[in-house]
């Protein structure tokens, strides 16, 4: 650790045993998840056996180390999360998510009560499965892995839906941006809520949630161990380890916390921590806020924040405690890596070390520094609701966190003028902001308070004050209809942008088209502020399009070069035979000037993919090839591992999501661009045309190919079947649109390799590939052939696709021909199977 730091041991075996996850209550007691069902070993699974606990942990003697254990809930089936709650504690046993209650005070569930029953599958691996229940400064409780996120009203859960984002774990800062990765890929950061790009199907990006703050340049991604770590599953890829064996680069990166604590040096307030178990460390990560976007570099040059010489060190759960400090769970094992997943090179390496031996350990630490002087254990349970008010000025954030939580829980009544007053009033930023929150919460906010807060001179107060105003836009006699709408002029970048998502509630359609415009005529060149903006337009993209094509008597600007396109690709991929008329139109039309034309055609190039193979993620179609540069494997049988001929991970995605795969226009008739691109085929607007209508269909077109065979009955069963096989297996990766995730899993939708020859198809899951975007691990050796048949039945039939079912008689033929190979498949062996379409 840095000079100064050290470790204590709060808790350890027997005390505990396989901790996953911690959470505190309002007296700061610990409760820990325990796991011990997770992978004990390489034989057969038995995850599935409930015998997983939740156990309470008291520090009786006040000393800083845990000396009573009680069992609260015990028989469960993997538990991902748990959220404390005033009267009860949410439980999250997927498909199930628990209200479990301690009627008689004794620490131990008495009741629970199912909240839902679709918090996740069952049968999902483990390392894809809905998790985490965020308590957010919105008061909405977030989710990773999961479609849904949750908020307590009245007593009751109400639900929303959200885009599944993250795989393990959620942080907020004290201005509410959601924090969140992949095991690979450091932290992401939710700018703007996700629900505005819920409000749009035809949106072709989604700038400002879920933004990477990996860059090239930062190296963000980069990890520096104290120890070889050769016992990683992708040890064997060139890139994942460095010369000295250690890690090079994340591989099960995870819990991302925000240190928002008042009892370590205050340089680390705001700072994100990342644990990586199969590097044995914990990452620290400093955010940087330019006024216009936000940054992340590396606290240290080639070096970790915690690191531990222990194979068997784990951390992989974090938390900034009631206490003032940072905690850290570590897992304690040898085998990390879930069962299904693990490659041929881990199993052979976890043999050869013994890491199976050993199980059913468990410690947590605190981190604390020279000058640490842990707080008073808290009482906030009692506490009396002025006091609640006044703990939301505590400078650690766990205290201002479970204050709010509490107020708006117990809808404090008698703490709504103290309330109002602190956020009129307070000096501290973060302060307004919870107080407005809390206001919100317990629905006692009113519109006065929300016009003042408009006009605060914190930006981050006038962000959230444009949130809450959405609930009376509705209303067009309402002043913060006004108010809002002059925040136009607001010079801080993120209130614009907040704007531009908040315009989209307006319900005076004319109205919102007009100021919608007129912001992207002015900041258009903003990638963020344009997809807000065009969330709030689905289905009259067109006229705002209209309205930018009319916009400075023609003349080309940034701004209007950068919001057409954008405008365009929504009503290309909207389908509507109006507006794709009327955007070919605009094309050929050689009255308008060359700049517009240019732009409203490099929108339906984004929409459909014409883009000529143009960078991902920076505006251009998604790239569906699996290719890469792969390696040069052994034949099926040899037990080599493959070397890998080219850098790993090539096609590393910096930026924003990836964009949606791209669509086929369909028309009721040859479309007038076909006899335009006839023309100009020597010219750049004619030759990128005609590579447009390689993706616009229409009767009688020539070459058109047939559409996909029909299913027969048994292979619609299967397909059905093969649906929920890929929920549980693929998803997490493959995502449920079959775009995939950058760096980790190539797009299934439109893929060559997933709707190719059986052969070929088959081997790919049963065996595993090795290639640019990442490991495919071989799945389908823990999938029956019934299994195996339904899932790529699915695969190939679903998000367009058009290729034929496989039967499990075919799977097992194919299982049996490769039954002795041990390593994953590269995309030059697959090309040179037989009927293998090119790469």
């Amino acid at each position: 650790m840095p000079p100064g730091y050290h470790v204590e041991l709060v808790a350890s075996e027997p005390l505990i045993q396989d901790p996953i996850y911690i959470d505190w209550d309002f007296r700061g007691r610990l409760w820990v998840i325990e796991m011990p069902a997770f992978i004990p070993d390489l034989g057969p699974k038995h995850d599935r056996d409930p015998i997983c606990d939740i156990v309470v942990l008291e520090d009786t003697n006040n000393d800083g180390r845990m000396d009573k254990r009680t069992v609260f809930a015990d028989h469960l089936i993997l538990p991902r999360t748990m959220k404390i709650l005033d009267r009860g504690v949410l439980v999250a046993e997927p498909p199930n998510l628990w209200l479990m209650r301690d009627t008689n005070g004794d620490l131990k569930a008495d009741t629970k009560e199912l909240v839902t029953d679709t918090f996740g599958d069952r049968e999902a691996s483990v390392e894809h499965n809905a998790n985490s229940l965020y308590w957010a400064l919105d008061n909405w409780l977030y989710t990773s892995e999961h479609t849904k996120y949750y908020r307590l009203k009245n007593g009751k859960f109400e639900v929303a839906p959200t885009l599944p984002r993250g795989q393990w774990g959620v942080s907020q800062d004290d201005v509410g941006h959601i924090f969140r990765n992949t095991n690979s890929q450091a932290l992401n950061v939710d700018l703007l809520s996700t629900r505005y790009f819920l409000r749009n199907p035809n949106l072709q990006r989604t700038r400002g949630m879920y933004e990477s703050l990996v860059d090239a340049q930062r190296d963000l991604n980069a990890t520096f161990p104290v120890r070889p770590t050769r016992g990683v599953n992708r040890g064997y890829q060139r890139g994942q380890l460095r010369d000295d064996g250690t890690l090079a680069t994340y591989t099960a990166v995870s819990a991302p916390t925000v240190y928002r604590g008042d009892r370590l040096p205050h340089e680390l307030y705001g700072n994100v921590f990342l644990a990586e178990p199969s590097g044995n460390l914990v990452s620290r990560v400093i955010l940087d806020d330019d006024g216009n976007a936000l940054h992340a570099k590396r606290a240290y040059d080639r070096a970790e924040f915690l690191a531990s010489t222990d194979e068997r060190f784990r951390p992989v759960w974090l938390s900034s405690a009631p206490d003032g400090t940072l905690y850290v769970v570590d897992m304690y094992r040898g085998i990390i890596q879930y069962i299904d997943l693990v490659t041929k090179y881990l199993n052979d390496w976890i043999v050869k070390h013994d890491l199976q031996k050993g199980i059913h350990y468990g410690r947590i630490y605190r981190v604390v520094h020279d000058t640490t002087r842990r707080d008073r254990r808290p009482a906030l349970d009692t506490a009396s609701p002025a006091t609640l008010v006044s703990t939301l000025s505590h400078p650690n954030g766990w205290w201002r966190d479970s204050a709010q939580q509490l107020l708006v829980q117990r809808r404090e009544r008698s703490a709504v003028p103290a309330l109002k007053t602190l956020a009129e009033t307070a000096d501290v930023p973060r302060t307004t902001l919870l107080a407005l929150w809390t206001l919100d919460g317990m629905d006692a906010l009113e519109p006065a308070t929300v016009l003042k807060a408009l006009d605060d001179r914190s930006r981050d107060v006038r962000v959230s004050a444009l949130r809450l105003s959405e609930r009376w836009l509705g209303d067009a006699s309402s002043p913060l209809v006004a108010a809002v709408l002059k925040k136009a002029t607001d010079p801080e970048p993120w209130v614009r942008r907040q704007l531009a998502a908040t315009l989209g509630e307006l319900k005076d359609g004319a109205q919102k088209q007009d100021a919608l415009a007129a912001m992207l005529e002015q900041h258009g060149e903003d990638p963020i502020t344009v997809d807000a903006a065009i969330s709030g337009l689905a289905g009259s993209e067109g006229v705002v399009l209209d309205k930018l094509l009319q916009a400075a008597g023609g003349v080309q600007t940034p701004a209007l070069d950068a919001a057409i396109p954008m405008l365009a690709a929504a009503v290309a991929r909207s389908g509507a035979q109006a507006g794709v008329d009327r955007l070919f139109a605009t094309v050929i039309d050689d009255r308008r000037a060359g700049w517009q034309r240019s732009a409203v055609l490099r929108g339906i190039e984004l929409a459909t993919g014409a883009t000529g193979g143009a960078a991902r993620g920076r505006g251009a179609a998604a790239l569906n090839a699996d290719t890469g540069p792969g390696g040069r494997g052994a034949p099926e049988g040899d037990r080599a591992y493959p070397l890998p001929n080219g850098d790993v991970n090539s096609e590393v995605f910096f930026g924003a999501n990836p964009p949606p795969a791209p669509v086929t226009i369909k028309t009721a008739g040859e479309p007038a661009l076909v006899a335009f691109a006839s023309r100009n085929r020597g010219a750049d607007l004619g030759a990128r045309a005609d590579r447009v209508l390689a993706h616009v269909e229409w009767p009688g077109k020539p070459g058109l190919a047939r559409a996909a065979v029909p299913l027969s009955a048994p292979e619609q069963q299967r397909f059905d079947s093969g649906r929920a096989v890929y929920t549980a297996n693929c998803l997490g990766c493959h995502q449920a649109d079959g775009r995939g995730l950058p760096a980790l899993a190539p797009p299934l939708a439109g893929s060559a390799l997933a709707t190719g020859p059986a052969a070929v198809t088959l081997r790919i899951v049963l065996n595993g590939k090795d290639g640019a975007v990442g490991l495919m691990p071989p799945i389908g050796g823990t999938l029956t052939d019934d299994e195996v048949a339904a899932v790529l039945t699915y695969i190939r039939r679903e998000w367009g696709n058009t290729g034929s079912a496989i039967d499990a008689d075919t799977a097992r033929s194919i299982r049996a021909l490769t039954a002795t190979r041990t390593q994953p498949w590269t995309d030059d062996e697959l090309a040179q199977l037989p009927g293998a379409a090119p790469r």
